[in-house]
């Protein structure tokens, strides 16, 4: 816009976005735009939509920041490293949450409001310029399908960052309306992840209130559509939440529940919020053992960042 506004060519606008994109701390960087147009950028247009309010690194490597957003709501992403060179972000895609997931430290926030697409990007584009990134999972703050328009336009830009669609993840708790939408529009091969952590509609219904108003059976028919018209595999995100979703019994009601060509669980330990205790080793080998012997695709994340509170939320509650 204020390219526009100054009479600049269209193609200047493209220029800046390359330099981000590449991971240019400023517009001063960009040496193939006219000095006097860097110095009045820089003095008209600020560099991101984010301010950096916080940052902590891990032992392990992971970094957390606390942003906030020129109207000072609070917005959360994490870089995790890799040993085989794996650089995945985590970002938000609202200021808070509406949803209330009673195990999930955002939930707990008061809920702001959707980020922009470039709100989103400029989470992307602070880690961008530490070191070149490949992955992203919008799981976050928020509930991303509650702000699908804004997130598939930031999606879209991650390429250009360095993060393909293929490296791309959209986690959702089940928001039926815009996951049919996202089922039916969506054409590039993003990942779809489903938040799932209760194999039955009365426990997930008081663990995820979202569960009364679109059920286990509906989410999941979704997601076998999803797999019907792209042939790509559901992620199945599971927290293991000690005695209340980890027992033998419920890993067999899971297995039962998915089709083991359809999904891929992915088994979280709990980053404690203070809410419920995370699931022992044990437990959570002894779950994943019954998926194994069912044919179920499972994995159990790596624990990322538990010393500097990178669970989603955490770092913003106690900012509050």
């Amino acid at each position: 816009m204020a390219l526009a506004e100054r009479g600049e060519p269209g193609y200047r606008s493209a220029q800046v976005w390359e330099w981000a994109a590449r991971g240019a701390a400023g517009y001063e960087e960009m040496t193939n735009l006219p000095a006097e147009l860097r110095s009045t950028l820089a003095e008209a247009v600020p560099f991101s939509s984010l301010d950096v309010e916080a940052e902590a690194e891990s032992r392990d490597g992971t970094v957390k920041v606390l942003f906030r957003t020129h109207d000072g709501r609070p917005v959360e992403a994490v870089l995790m490293r890799y040993r085989d060179g794996r650089r995945s972000i985590c970002v938000s895609s609202q200021s808070g949450c509406p949803l209330t997931c009673t195990f999930c430290a955002t939930g707990s926030m008061r809920f702001g409001r959707n980020l922009t697409a470039s709100e989103i990007l400029d989470q992307a584009l602070h880690f961008r310029r530490l070191e070149p990134i490949d992955h992203c999972v919008f799981m976050g703050m928020g509930e991303p399908l509650l702000n699908l328009d804004n997130v598939l336009a930031a999606a879209r830009r991650l390429p250009a960052v360095g993060i393909t669609p293929r490296r791309t993840t959209v986690s959702t708790v089940g928001w039926l309306p815009a996951l049919t939408r996202f089922v039916d529009e969506v054409t590039e091969p993003i990942r779809l992840a489903f938040s799932l952590h209760a194999p039955e509609d009365s426990l997930r219904s008081r663990l995820m209130p979202v569960n009364e108003r679109y059920p286990l059976g509906a989410v999941l028919a979704e997601c076998e559509r999803y797999f019907a018209l792209r042939r790509r595999k559901v992620f199945i995100e599971y927290v293991m939440l000690a005695g209340v979703n980890d027992r033998v019994e419920q890993a067999r009601q899971l297995a039962a529940l998915l089709d083991r060509r359809v999904f891929k669980v992915n088994l979280i330990p709990y980053n404690p919020t203070g809410a419920f205790d995370g699931s022992s080793r044990n437990a959570i080998a002894a779950f994943k053992a019954v998926l194994d012997r069912a044919g179920i695709p499972a994995t159990v994340r790596l624990t990322r960042g538990r010393d500097i509170d990178a669970a989603c939320g955490q770092l913003a509650a106690r900012a509050a």
